[in-house]
């Protein structure tokens, strides 16, 4: 009976409960009536604000920049067959080899663009910094030494792809990636942007960062774009001015060094840049004939297709210096031509950027136009000799279809913003 009553006694007994760390599971101190009340209104007025941007983004693109873009996709496809087709029959005999991807690359940028046109662009925002962190790793990918996917061409490793069927640079990536993710995180600092701390130590370190990664392909060309719009937006971003200055000095100095020799990275171009005749058939033979080229037009130009420089006397005439025979078979009025339709689309993008809606869109747009004109500038000044020769390509005509493909889709961006536009009374 005792027995019993002992194990009654002990199974009425409460067991033990697990300890538990109860610091982390403390809820959190109650919000106070007006606490929750400013919550409760901030998300209310960032719902608005996002159905605003819906409703907005359902605007009217902007009609001449859109044209402005197709005109000079299709005189770059025109002057594209007319430059490439000795080259590509002597290489793959198919005279229409180049133009015909090029041309299929161009559709399909040109379809991109218009979808991308009619998304909100405020989608871009959270693509920021995973665009950035994927561009890093491409472009480290790419001077890995002995990987397999990196393609080297002309003494540069600047390319990823899987032989002659799919290439494509990183730093075309970079690019887009460096304007998306400084528009983004700029247009949230605001006044913060005067500080060391805020508005230059982040954004030099990643300049830097991808700078360092560019040189070792190299791609002295790319690096200089993309440093150059990263200054632009940390710029218009509101940077002390003092920063702007000691930039412009620094790169003064380092151009000086380079051209009195002190620094011997491509001595051999600069000296070719200075006198190309010096070795007219060596260093200075792609110049020399550049500049034929050029004198050959003469006002008029020879004729649409008639190039006689084109038949394997100047290299790379399809690509890099391919305005040297637009030169040639459109004269200087047809080259000047369109040089002024290009003006047209840099004013017509910085014309948005000053009416966009929000921050975010002025820079992205500012971002944008910035890579285009500073492309365009060293193109024309890498031709006609004004500038060391280096490898930079010219938008809309050169050949390289992803290339063109990811500007397109960058055109898009720049109307998709439009389409918010404040509203003005001309344009």
């Amino acid at each position: 009976m005792i027995q019993q009553r002992t194990r009654t006694a002990r199974s009425t007994v409460p067991r033990s409960a697990p300890f538990r760390d109860t610091r982390r599971s403390a809820p959190r101190p109650a919000l106070t009536r007006e606490e929750a009340l400013a919550r409760q209104q901030r998300q209310q007025r960032l719902r608005e604000k996002e159905q605003e941007s819906r409703e907005l983004a359902k605007g009217p693109m902007d009609l001449p920049f859109c044209l402005l873009v197709i005109l000079l996709t299709g005189i770059g496809l025109v002057m594209l067959l007319s430059a490439s087709f000795p080259s590509a029959y002597y290489v793959n005999s198919d005279p229409t080899h180049y133009f015909v991807r090029q041309a299929i690359f161009a559709a399909a940028g040109l379809a991109a663009m218009g979808v991308i046109s009619f998304f909100n662009y405020q989608t871009l925002r959270p693509l920021a910094k995973p665009l950035l962190y994927t561009a890093i790793f491409l472009l480290v990918l790419v001077v890995i030494p002995g990987n397999p996917l990196a393609v080297t061409r002309n003494n540069a490793t600047r390319w990823l792809g899987v032989g002659e069927l799919f290439t494509f640079q990183p730093s075309e990536i970079a690019k887009m990636a460096v304007v998306i993710y400084f528009s983004h995180t700029i247009s949230k600092k605001k006044d913060k942007m005067h500080t060391t701390r805020y508005g230059i130590v982040p954004y030099l370190t990643i300049l830097g960062v991808i700078s360092v990664l560019m040189l070792l392909e190299p791609h002295l060309s790319g690096t200089v774009l993309i440093l150059s719009a990263g200054a632009v937006l940390m710029l218009v971003g509101g940077i002390d001015l003092r920063w702007v200055i000691a930039a412009v000095a620094g790169a003064g100095a380092v151009a000086s060094l380079m051209l009195t020799g002190v620094i011997s990275y491509g001595q051999s171009r600069i000296a070719m840049w200075h006198d190309p005749w010096l070795d007219a058939q060596g260093d200075g033979y792609q110049l020399v004939q550049s500049l034929i080229s050029i004198g050959s037009g003469g006002l008029l130009g020879v004729g649409l297709g008639k190039s006689r420089q084109k038949y394997l006397y100047l290299p790379e005439e399809h690509n890099d210096f391919i305005f040297a025979i637009v030169c040639e078979e459109l004269g200087l009025i047809g080259a000047t031509i369109i040089m002024l339709l290009f003006v047209a689309l840099i004013l017509r993008g910085y014309w948005i950027a000053l009416h966009a809606r929000d921050r975010f869109g002025s820079l992205l747009v500012v971002g944008i136009t910035t890579l285009i004109a500073m492309q365009t500038f060293l193109n024309i000044g890498v031709v006609t000799g004004l500038l060391p020769t280096t490898g930079i390509s010219r938008p809309s005509f050169s050949y390289g279809g992803t290339a063109l493909s990811i500007q397109l889709a960058e055109m898009g961006v720049v109307l998709s913003v439009s389409r918010q536009m404040k509203p003005t009374k001309s344009g």
